[in-house]
């Protein structure tokens, strides 16, 4: 599995494009905007997109969603259904952030703790992980070892939750009992921002490393 990285939106948030590298099948995880600049990425590196998977609802990370899934002719799967809200409010956000147009749209698949993503040969995990929004979504390949964790843990730092039905305690709850326990060698891909692993944040990030949290 390969994992390359197109920084979307003024607020540079990683798009990720996710390679299944036995059958050159793909799924394109946040697309925020820009899609243009996706679309070309795409064809650059000469693979399939099978499906749009989305972390969470916000604008920056499914901005351009509907127009790529409509380009490419593929189903848009995640975020959790209680994100719907945020999603609704797209067309608004992108007006009130000078994005251009952003599309309201409803997901084809809504996604559950439990849930799991296929694209080739490649299987993604997912997990419910509120707390920087009540619907954030994380997917993990467990046999890659590598998260895409979009805005609940980043590279010593963790998700803003002063957003309408963000909660502090909820995400670190998520990062403790959902991201901690796939193992510290796992390598994740932030929202924002360099990669890391679970084990190098829970040595020395400030918000959630064990020391802090005990």
């Amino acid at each position: 599995m390969k994992v390359t990285l197109i920084p979307v939106t003024p607020f540079q948030q990683n798009c990720s494009i996710v390679v299944c590298e036995t059958t050159g099948r793909a799924v394109v995880v946040d697309p925020g905007g820009d899609v243009e600049r996706i679309i070309s990425a795409v064809g650059q590196l000469e693979v399939s997109v099978d499906k749009v998977l989305l972390t969470h609802g916000h604008l920056d990370h499914c901005g351009g969603a509907k127009a790529l899934a409509d380009h490419y002719g593929v189903e848009i799967h995640g975020p959790h259904a209680e994100d719907a809200f945020w999603i609704e409010q797209l067309p608004a956000q992108s007006k009130r952030f000078g994005f251009g147009e952003a599309q309201a749209f409803t997901p084809d698949r809504w996604l559950q703790d439990g849930d799991s993503v296929q694209f080739g040969d490649e299987t993604m995990e997912v997990y419910h992980c509120p707390g920087h929004t009540p619907g954030h979504v994380i997917f993990f390949s467990r046999v890659n070892r590598v998260a895409l964790v979009g805005d609940v843990l980043f590279a010593g730092s963790i998700g803003r939750t002063d957003f309408p039905r963000g909660n502090h305690s909820d995400l670190v709850r998520s990062v403790k009992e959902k991201l901690w326990p796939l193992g510290d060698d796992v390598t994740f891909v932030p929202g924002h921002g360099p990669t890391s692993t679970f084990g190098h944040e829970r040595r020395t990030n400030p918000f959630v490393a064990d020391r802090m949290t005990a």
